[in-house]
């Protein structure tokens, strides 16, 4: 299989760089609680806001992906409800 034929490869390349983006937040927030000025600490404000919206995002692309990985698999519904009864499962 090569990288491009599954659509949750974009999804993994996406979330990597939302936690390469991250981990440059929390070293900032690190760095600004350190000097513990009032502009550095205001600052981590707005960081702590991106990076708790960035983990929701994480979070909203593996459910999807795990949607997609579970659909295929064992033939339920992307919603991860259960299949019907008497349905065979692969």
């Amino acid at each position: 299989m090569d990288r491009t034929d599954w659509v949750g490869f974009g999804k993994l390349d996406a979330v990597q760089d939302i936690l390469d983006r991250n981990k440059l937040l929390i070293s900032e927030i690190n760095h600004n609680h350190e000097l513990r000025t009032p502009e550095a600490l205001l600052r981590n404000v707005t960081l702590i806001r991106e990076l708790n919206g960035n983990m929701a995002t994480v979070v909203e692309a593996y459910r999807q992906l795990a949607a997609i990985i579970e659909s295929p698999a064992t033939g339920a519904p992307a919603t991860g409800a259960p299949a019907p009864s008497g349905q065979r499962v692969n």
